[in-house]
């Protein structure tokens, strides 16, 4: 969780009704004093890791009345018509989970010592997940009728080990828990968590985290918040279901660090749960919180198709998401959609005919061709027109006049060549 003072005092947080618009829950601040007749009431803040000379957290006083933002923005009446998660086992490696809650009662089996929580984060985020809705109180879990199984995954004022988390994840999966929050992530132990993740999936348990931690520590020398790590850990794990929050307004907090690379969104911001005991409420902020959320549905669909592998469930969670920038959970989509593995298939497209390249060849030749072609087309068009009129004028050859009027000569035989004659008057010898 993000940092609070250890005090514990007591946050003013407008719980908002089912009615009341994203713009004026967006308005709520924790100083802000509360309106009377709204609904509003003054709950104590969650915090995830206790100062060692902070007392455990007790039981609120306190108690939300309307229904609170993130159960009408999940849409879980529409749900529960579906799915309740009923049958199903939710392990929770955290602080610790109270056996003495009302909203849980008959519902939360212990491992160890788990039964315990001084923090009240793994109570708050088992509420998100299974608190049954009560008469007159607005703030319900995800799947109402699933079982919690509280499993150590910190120690008793919060703090974890990489030994610790693993180790709780494996013991979560050998006790046959279906779905496995856990609510802590570390920047080390990349190899052991990875494992501890790989153990979980063998046993067909679906393992959902926070994407990076609610707070990030701060730097000793400037006091400013330290850089997030690259990666965190079960959360970057494969298989896993990572998670981050978002808020009434649709945003994150300013001060809440700056993570990426999650699976899915869920409500995280000023949202309400129980506290570690008794039937009053606290309000958290964190992605610890929305992974909760997520593992709250991730229930639903175990219990709806029970058919359904781990793998399964993560991809009906992921693929039925509201889409977002990272998409958002959607209990109702996830519980009333069935997704099948098999695709159609790609139509084919029709062949396509290529015709063939052209010849290869100068260029002029096939301009020689075009020319030639239109000074025949020109004089056969000029024969067309000067033809005819020079047969309508009596327009003939040269010289077929001469021809046309001389008189054809007889050819005469040939004869022996006459005696030559004297010319007259001359005398004879």
């Amino acid at each position: 969780m993000r940092r609070t003072p250890s005090s514990r005092p007591l946050v003013t947080r407008a719980v908002a009704a089912a009615a009341l618009t994203a713009a004026s829950l967006a308005s709520v601040v924790p100083s802000a004093a509360a309106d009377p007749g709204s609904g509003s009431v003054e709950l104590p803040a969650l915090i995830s890791v206790l100062p060692s000379d902070d007392p455990c957290a007790k039981a609120s006083k306190e108690k939300a009345e309307d229904a609170t933002w993130s159960r009408s923005t999940l849409g879980l009446g529409r749900a529960w018509e579906l799915s309740q998660g009923a049958g199903v086992t939710v392990a929770v490696v955290d602080s610790g989970v109270g056996t003495d809650i009302q909203a849980l009662s008959g519902r939360v089996t212990a491992v160890g010592d788990a039964g315990q929580d001084c923090t009240g984060h793994g109570s708050f985020a088992a509420g998100l997940i299974a608190a049954a809705p009560g008469k007159g109180v607005g703030v319900a879990g995800v799947a109402p009728k699933a079982r919690i199984l509280a499993v150590r995954g910190a120690r008793t004022r919060g703090e974890t080990t990489v030994a610790t988390l693993a180790a709780g994840i494996r013991t979560a999966a050998a006790k046959g828990a279906d779905v496995i929050y856990v609510g802590w992530v570390l920047p080390t132990g990349k190899a052991e968590l990875t494992k501890a993740a790989a153990y979980a999936a063998e046993h067909d348990a679906l393992v959902v985290a926070p994407v990076g931690p609610d707070f990030l520590p701060r730097d000793r020398n400037t006091g400013q918040p330290a850089e997030p790590a690259p990666w965190y850990w079960p959360a970057s794990a494969p298989g896993v279901l990572s998670v981050i929050d978002y808020g009434p307004d649709g945003k994150r907090p300013d001060s809440a660090p700056a993570l990426g690379n999650a699976d899915l969104a869920a409500p995280g911001d000023a949202v309400v749960s129980v506290g570690p005991k008794g039937s009053g409420h606290y309000i958290g902020s964190g992605s610890s919180l929305a992974a909760a959320h997520v593992a709250g549905a991730a229930a639903l669909v175990r219990a709806r198709y029970p058919e359904m592998s781990a793998a399964e469930v993560a991809r009906q969670l992921t693929v039925s998401a509201y889409p977002a920038g990272t998409p958002r959970v959607d209990p109702y989509a996830s519980v009333s959609s069935l997704l099948t593995d098999k695709q159609g298939a790609t139509p084919k497209p029709a062949a396509v005919h290529v015709p063939p390249a052209a010849p290869p060849g100068p260029r002029h030749r096939a301009l020689v061709i075009a020319g030639a072609g239109g000074g025949l087309v020109l004089l056969v068009a000029a024969g067309a027109v000067v033809i005819p009129r020079g047969r309508a004028r009596g327009w003939r050859p040269a010289g077929a006049e001469d021809l046309e009027t001389a008189e054809p000569t007889e050819p005469t035989e040939s004869a022996e060549p006459a005696e030559p004659t004297a010319p007259a008057g001359a005398g004879i010898s």
